[in-house]
């Protein structure tokens, strides 16, 4: 089977042009280092099944961090596989940036395989004032050069039909000064330039990346994402989710009750206990009833506004710039600017969170940011349950949980620094043109992530609560409470039930909070509980990802790091607040 491979920089639009491609959904973000790891998905190319590859993107074939080690592992199995003739390069160049792109392409061309390159964000250039000519540049780089616009499939036609004609060239092996002379010529000859005032938008980056207003705007973008994100979730539950729950999926669990007789091992399994005679969908714990009422009903509504907001985010081009506002402040925590993407994709979901510090350059930095996201960064699902325990209590309450996050995520990122040997490089990033976010792309993202978060959370959930009643029915539960006791009770001041909270938090850590409704705690040891169960052992699907990252040994470190950070954290503010 042919195999074409998508290379170029980082941020020029390879996951949009895979998706345009093959037909994969896969996430594209205005910022770099949306493709942590590569991508697999099929074309039909004159009738042939190929095969296409989204590879990380690469600056230069020397590489700096482990996703760009990923691209050149598969550059060089894609050299091999040419000995059969069965491979070739598109070279995804960003338009708007030719000569910084042009690097790579060279690079590309000694490697005597075969290339077409694509000019993408085409249109971008138009309204910058950029003018390329496009058969010089082809006949200066002696291979295809196509314009395209992978958002709206602007040249693709031309491009597919190009394939089948590249060949590979015979280009000696140039120094990095040869490179750049090169490319300085080309550029002089190809490349011409219109003055243009300034837009609107780029007044605006301007002001969001300087230090005196891009903190201030910063602040409030924050704060107006924090009330989005509520005022969504909270009106999708009160005339979406709740409606549905009260009045047409209780009458039905209401009639199986009657089925049942109120009463087995069968009824506690499906409805769960009846409080006062009747189902609670928060308190009952039934895989039909609580388990499908926290991840429809609460969770997913605070998910849905999550990823709107976050791909709003992504899309326009914000983060890359909020990367360079904040640099200064994590190299104080052994980081660099760029891990603020990985870390606000954790918001989202800890999983493609610890998966995106592949963009960082080393396994130092690697290591402190995964431990970091899986201390302090709660995910949207365990959000929501924050947000819909604590926030009938007031905003403060959510607000001193996300406060002693941030504050143990902050302090523990120094020390973590001062003691781990090692530095942080200076970022070095792509900041794209704002941009207005595409709303089909942010419906297909938003409809995407959605989808995979019901279909990984469903059966952990609903298989979580089964195998919870199992467990109490057996009192395994019953001797783990009695041994754990002394933990729960004197150092965190909460009740010895709340054991079994903390413990099925490693299955689902939505489902651990909403266990500790029942239990009836004061505010104060909710908000205690709530901090214990962000900060302890990270779900077993972060905790899976942390090991094939991170390897065994800095795994451990990792989850001893997590266990005595969570035990202090709670030991403290049980001391402030009980």
């Amino acid at each position: 089977m042919k195999k074409i491979l998508l290379l170029g920089n980082p941020n020029v639009g390879k996951s949009a042009f895979f998706s345009r491609l093959t037909g994969v959904h896969v996430i594209t973000s205005n910022y770099p280092g949306t493709t942590v790891e590569f991508t697999k998905g099929y074309m039909l190319l004159n009738g042939e099944k190929t095969e296409v590859i989204d590879v990380p993107g690469i600056y230069t074939l020397e590489p700096t961090c482990k996703a760009e080690e990923v691209a050149c592992e598969m550059l060089k199995q894609a050299i091999h596989e040419e000995i059969k003739g069965n491979c070739i390069i598109i070279n995804i160049i960003d338009a708007t940036n030719l000569e910084r792109n042009l690097y790579l392409t060279l690079e590309l061309m000694e490697q005597e395989i075969p290339i077409i390159a694509a000019l993408n964000m085409w249109d971008d250039t138009k309204h910058r004032g950029i003018h390329i000519e496009i058969e010089k540049l082809s006949r200066w780089l002696g291979v295809s050069v196509v314009p395209t616009v992978a958002v709206t499939g602007e040249g693709f036609p031309k491009l597919i039909a190009e394939i089948p004609k590249a060949e590979a060239l015979k280009v000696r092996k140039h120094t990095y000064e040869e490179r750049w002379k090169d490319i300085g010529k080309v550029i002089g000859e190809v490349q011409h330039l219109e003055h243009k005032h300034h837009t609107f938008f780029e007044r605006i980056q301007d002001l969001t990346v300087h230090p005196s207003t891009g903190l201030i705007i910063a602040g409030f973008i924050g704060y107006f994402c924090f009330i989005v994100v509520r005022f969504i979730g909270e009106t999708l539950i009160n005339y979406l989710t709740d409606p549905f729950f009260n009045k047409i999926w209780l009458p039905i669990l209401q009639k199986l009750v009657a089925i049942l007789g109120s009463k087995g091992i069968i009824h506690d399994i499906l409805i769960g206990k009846l409080i006062g005679g009747q189902i609670d969908f928060v308190q009952s714990f039934g895989v039909l009833s609580t388990a499908l009422y926290i991840e429809f009903g609460i969770v997913l509504p605070y998910i849905i506004a999550f990823y709107l907001v976050l791909g709003l985010l992504e899309d326009s081009g914000y983060l890359p710039r909020l990367a360079v506002l904040l640099d200064t402040f994590l190299h104080k925590i052994g980081l660099h600017g760029f891990a603020i993407v990985p870390t606000l994709l954790s918001f989202g979901c800890n999983v493609p969170g610890i998966l995106s510090t592949r963009i960082l350059e080393s396994k130092r930095e690697r290591f402190i940011a995964s431990t970091l996201i899986s201390i302090g960064i709660p995910c949207a699902a365990l959000q929501a349950m924050i947000f819909g325990i604590l926030g009938r209590h007031g905003t403060v309450p959510v607000l001193i949980v996300y406060g002693t996050l941030f504050l143990v995520w902050a302090v523990l990122g120094y020390i973590l620094n001062k003691i781990l040997p090692g530095f942080s490089p200076e970022l070095l990033i792509e900041i794209p043109p704002y941009r207005l976010p595409p709303l089909t792309i942010m419906g297909k993202k938003l409809w995407w992530r959605s989808k995979k978060f019901l279909a990984e959370a469903l059966p952990i959930v609903t298989g979580g609560v089964l195998v919870v009643n199992i467990l109490f029915f057996l009192g395994i539960f019953d001797t783990v409470t009695k041994l754990s006791a002394p933990v729960i009770s004197s150092l965190l001041g909460l009740p010895k039930e709340a054991v079994i909270a903390i413990l099925v938090g490693f299955l689902r850590k939505d489902v651990a909070v909403g266990m500790l409704v029942p239990l009836n705690l004061t505010v104060n040891q909710l908000i205690v509980a709530c901090v214990v169960l962000s900060m302890f052992f990270p779900c077993i699907a972060t905790f899976v990802v942390l090991w094939k990252e991170l390897g065994l040994k800095d795994m451990l470190k990792s989850v001893l790091i997590m266990v005595i950070s969570a035990l202090l954290t709670g030991w403290l503010l049980k001391t402030i607040l009980l």
